[in-house]
């Protein structure tokens, strides 16, 4: 019996033998153990902002309330030649959208401002439809209008929904819909840049809780949409800031929070003025 263990083949074996009860013994084989060698801990993950839409989910939903904007502008240029002002017409152009069914939509108020009465302000749908629209309500210290549109026949169009400016924090995902250079229907994306800026309206007057983006924006984005992660409007695309001899984006724009207007709305949807008194 000692001989048969001495001898190198027996030997050989029955170290294989030890090996392997080893391995059995700590569990570890050739084959994925059931056992995790670390334990996971869930991480927490704030999903409270989150939709589950991408961006071409909330375009293709949002996109058909968004309207291209033109106006035909009356300057009065003063002459040294003549005895009155010389008068001088030009088209201004933006976007707006929709907040309601009945086709009330919102717009900035520089984008009609001064429009002639006669031709008066048309937008144009998706599908090419164009509509004469009806100015109903303008506040110059907020740069905000509200027209009015005959919906009948633009039955793919759909109100956007309005969030809450309040919930935007820095970093939050942003898109902009918008006409950038007559191009129109054109999206675009970003991030919330910064919150509480402060930007001039035409008339002078300090529009305060403006929210940043660096979503690209561009002369034709004034009056559309600044949308959040599930497609809600939080900002009313308004200013940019431009560098050098360049009027295109640079990084930094402003929108004029949701919130603002929904302060002013009733006043603006039913034609009353709208003064700093009255907010």
């Amino acid at each position: 019996m000692k001989a048969l263990l001495r001898s190198p083949f027996v030997a050989a074996v029955l170290g294989g033998l030890v090996v392997a009860l080893s391995f059995l013994a700590l569990g570890i084989t050739g084959h994925r153990t059931t056992q995790p060698l670390i334990e996971q801990v869930p991480v927490d993950i704030d999903t409270t902002k989150s939709s589950g839409l991408t961006p071409r989910a909330i375009y293709m939903r949002d996109a058909p309330g968004v309207v291209f904007v033109r106006a035909r502008v009356i300057q009065q240029i003063p002459s040294p030649f003549e005895l009155f002002p010389r008068q001088v017409s030009s088209v201004s152009t933006g976007a707006g959208f929709l907040i309601d069914r009945a086709g009330d939509m919102l717009t900035n108020y520089h984008v009609i401002a001064g429009a002639d009465p006669n031709s008066g302000v048309t937008v144009q749908f998706g599908d090419g439809a164009a509509r004469r629209a009806a100015v109903v309500g303008e506040d110059h210290n907020n740069d905000l209008a509200v027209l009015k549109v005959n919906m009948s026949g633009v039955p793919a169009a759909s109100p956007l929904m309005l969030g809450d400016s309040t919930t935007v924090r820095v970093g939050d995902p942003t898109m902009a819909i918008g006409n950038p250079f007559g191009l129109d229907r054109t999206l675009t994306s970003g991030i919330v840049s910064a919150l509480q800026r402060e930007i001039q309206a035409p008339d002078g007057f300090a529009i305060d809780n403006v929210i940043q983006t660096d979503a690209p924006l561009n002369p034709g984005n004034s009056g559309g949409p600044l949308l959040d992660a599930a497609g809600r409007v939080i900002g009313i695309n308004s200013q940019i800031l431009t560098a050098g001899a360049s009027d295109g984006s640079v990084g930094i724009g402003f929108a004029v929070p949701i919130n603002t207007a929904r302060e002013i709305l009733p006043r603006l949807e039913s034609g009353r003025p709208v003064t700093a008194a009255s907010r």
